[in-house]
């Protein structure tokens, strides 16, 4: 594939040197000047942002941005690629398979200091863009399969996400955190969303995980589906000894009543951040151009999703797990709103 109108090359040395050396406790920072070398090029260029799955938030969310960047930004042609979400989209930016992505707020914290799944990667040269929104961590179980909250799943039929997906990795956490053994405590399955929910409708699994954003299609789907019963499980009294453990990825955070028909109150659970990045490589002028498209057509992007309605210049530049790149800084510092 080829990324940013050039042949697809393996990231520099310098920019992962620069991560491996500091990635020990404290979070590591690759995303200076002197490692966005990557002229931006002359001719007409091809951009690749890796999304998620057909039932997720990304690829709508990510496929929107794809269409107003290529009409906005000149000699471009930006398209949006279907992925298995964050660990993909990451691995993708390593390898210079794509240019940019979408991730949750976790696994891009792990992913820059080459932790849980991005061992076998070592730490990944990852920058911030943009903040875009908060997902929320559902747990969603049947009706009638006598799980009440989260400790009732132990000996049940649990889908946790696509294997190595940044819903795995919460889940697990989720789990691990109840006292629950992720892989001896339940019937466990590796299913994507739209996996998770069509087996949820043949009553194949009892409760899934999902990391994504409001409302989410396939959930949505589900609900709407004759016949079946699901709620809601709260998650947030596993909040504090996620943070403890993994770091400051993880909030307190209300899943709205009317988000989906189903729900009579508010669920009370955990949020994850999602970003927009790329590798710390990429020139500070085209981030920049990238970050100028998206808020001069902010109107325009707010029509993408209901999740896009929340972006602004000034959320976009705070609340990110990993450090901005040093375009996205500029960009937010013309605009008055870098506060870091």
């Amino acid at each position: 594939m080829t990324a940013c109108g050039g042949a697809a090359t393996t990231p520099g040395p310098a920019a992962k040197g620069d991560v491996a050396a500091s990635a020990t406790g404290e979070v590591p920072n690759s995303c200076t000047p002197e490692n966005a070398t990557k002229a931006r090029p002359t001719g007409k260029a091809r951009l690749v942002i890796g999304t998620g799955g057909t039932s997720g938030v990304y690829f709508p969310y990510g496929g929107g941005l794809a269409r107003i960047l290529s009409a906005k930004l000149p000699r471009t042609e930006v398209t949006a690629e279907v992925t298995g979400g964050s660990v993909d989209n990451m691995k993708l930016i390593y390898v210079d398979e794509a240019d940019i992505g979408m991730s949750t707020a976790d696994s891009a914290y792990d992913a820059i200091r080459g932790d849980a799944v991005y061992r076998d990667t070592g730490p990944i040269p990852a920058c911030t863009i943009a903040t875009l929104y908060q997902s929320f961590l559902h747990l969603v179980a049947l009706d009638g399969a006598g799980i009440n909250e989260v400790t009732d799943l132990r000996g049940k039929r649990v889908s946790i996400g696509s294997a190595g997906s940044s819903t795995e990795g919460a889940a697990v956490r989720v789990l691990e955190a109840a006292g629950i053994d992720p892989r001896a405590g339940i019937s466990r399955d590796n299913l994507s969303v739209a996996e998770s929910v069509n087996a949820m409708k043949d009553r194949k699994i009892d409760a899934f995980f999902w990391v994504g954003g409001l409302p989410t299609a396939g959930v949505t789907d589900l609900i709407a589906t004759p016949g079946i019963k699901v709620k809601f499980l709260s998650t947030e009294q596993y909040i504090e000894p996620m943070r403890q453990k993994y770091g400051p990825v993880y909030s307190p955070f209300a899943l709205p009543k009317a988000t989906y028909s189903s729900l009579e109150q508010d669920v009370p659970g955990t949020g994850i951040g999602n970003i927009l990045f790329n590798n710390a490589e990429m020139s500070e002028e085209l981030v920049y151009d990238v970050l100028k498209a998206i808020f001069d057509n902010l109107d325009e992007v707010k029509r993408i999703h209901p999740e896009a309605r929340w972006l602004s210049a000034e959320s976009a530049a705070t609340g990110s797990s990993i450090p901005f790149h040093p375009g996205a800084i500029r960009f937010y510092r013309d605009r008055g709103v870098w506060k870091g």
